[in-house]
């Protein structure tokens, strides 16, 4: 092991620039993906839940605005699909047929109506920090624009109805008086009747009705311009299914690194052990120098620890300039060996199959960008079934797992990393077996 070892380090330190490229380029191509991720789509698709009555109007001043008209406004800003049920639409957010829920709650309208509590709508989302930046800039954003929408029908109701306090008229109220006075006109009409009373109790009094209407009025009308500035009659609360909210910037530091990690270990690994086939030393190593074992271990470990040292490196670099927490450093080293050491298995495991360095190293560039990428498809983006045939290969190669772990290490997220690592212990195990498999072809 020790002199298998050497030798490759050896290679490595004589092949500077093909070590420069495996360093260089992974970490250019993760900076890129890291940057990139911000990028999101238009109109994320959402599960609505419509939990008031049919015809559910707002009352204000005696004109009723339409609850409907919010939904109609929040339609037009996501690709809303209506859920009859909040249980429904938790299991919809859950099985990752969309990217979130909206809940309109029954007692909205009353809310909205009593003019004293600020009614809410909840949001209901899961998922990694990409798929909750969808929800807290987007799917705020439509719902703000419906908000907007909402709240400017009560304006305009609120205001038709000071207007016809202050002018007079119908307010068009079933059971309210016809031709009605307006209030701007009962100051003239009391001064005109205060002047033909006498003095005493009976004019002091009418003098003190007559200030007050004086008062109303002004302030009336005062309260027309300031309804301009109400600007949201409902407010949102959020809920999160699982999990805790990850900043986008340290999540995007994690894609890269993870991303890092998995080319050069892949890269490496698939090389390292194509190199021995390639220069027909493998034949003579494995007659009777070392086990098949001892040889996959050592290519293992050997493109494990560079790759682990590569991300940690860049892990650290970037924490100078994202906020991470270096409390959880022990946590980093283990998410890190871990992921190493899977993609390292299988690197071997393509270098195992593959005849060539060149064909190896094609063959783990051209496995391991797509489905990387693959992994970062968040859900609700695409079709249910096309996402469930997306996990199925995301469980199969390392890529997830690693950044899941990673991602829990370096934020906290979920799931935690105990569950993350042991998927990846156990593909590592299955490459072995795979790479195993591939020596014993080879011989």
């Amino acid at each position: 092991m020790r002199s298998l070892l050497r030798k490759d380090l050896l290679i490595l330190r004589r092949s500077r620039l093909t070590v420069a490229l495996l360093v260089l380029y992974p970490v250019a191509i993760a900076l890129l993906i890291g940057f990139a991720i911000s990028r999101t789509p238009s109109r994320p698709h959402v599960a609505v839940v419509d939990e008031t009555a049919p015809g559910e109007t707002v009352e204000v001043g005696g004109r009723r605005v339409a609850v409907s008209s919010y939904v109609d406004g929040l339609f037009r800003g996501v690709d809303a699909t209506r859920v009859p049920t909040r249980a429904r639409a938790v299991q919809e957010v859950s099985s990752a047929k969309v990217i979130a829920a909206v809940v309109i709650p029954p007692d909205i309208a009353a809310k909205v109506s009593s003019a004293t509590v600020q009614a809410e709508v909840e949001v209901i989302y899961n998922g990694n920090a990409l798929e909750q930046s969808l929800v807290s800039s987007q799917l705020r954003s439509a719902l703000a624009e419906a908000n907007l929408g909402f709240s400017e029908q009560i304006q305009r109701a609120a205001a038709q109805a000071i207007e016809l306090l202050l002018r007079g008229g119908n307010l068009g109220v079933l059971g309210a008086p016809s031709n009605l006075i307006g209030l701007d006109r009962i100051p003239a009409l009391l001064q005109k009747e205060i002047a033909r009373m006498p003095p005493g109790p009976d004019r002091k009094a009418l003098q003190q009705v007559a200030r007050f209407a004086t008062f109303a009025a002004q302030n009336l009308n005062v309260s027309k311009r300031v309804l301009a500035t109400v600007g949201q009659p409902i407010k949102i609360r959020s809920t999160l299914l699982d999990g805790r909210r990850t900043p986008l910037d340290t999540f995007a530091v994690v894609v890269a690194v993870t991303v890092s990690l998995m080319f050069l270990g892949v890269l490496l690994a698939a090389g390292a052990i194509a190199l021995e086939r390639e220069e027909n030393a493998l034949a003579r190593l494995i007659r009777g120098l070392v086990s098949r074992e001892t040889l996959l271990l050592e290519k293992i470990l050997l493109s494990a620890g560079c790759a682990f040292l590569v991300a940690l490196a860049m892990l650290a670099g970037v924490g100078a300039f994202v906020s991470v927490d270096w409390a959880r450093i022990g946590q980093w080293l283990a998410a890190l060996a871990c992921g190493a050491v899977a993609f390292a298995a299988l690197g071997v495991a393509i270098g195992a199959l593959a005849r060539e360095v060149r064909a190896a190293s094609l063959l783990a560039f051209a496995v391991s960008l797509p489905l990387a990428f693959l992994a970062l498809v968040p859900a609700g983006a695409v079709g249910h079934g096309f996402y469930d045939a997306i996990g199925v290969i995301s469980f199969v190669f390392p890529f997830k797992a690693a950044l899941q772990a990673l991602d829990a290490a370096v934020n906290g997220a979920h799931p935690a990393l105990p569950g993350p690592a042991a998927h990846l212990l156990g593909l590592t195990v299955l490459f072995a077996v795979l790479a195993r498999v591939g020596l014993q072809r080879a011989s």
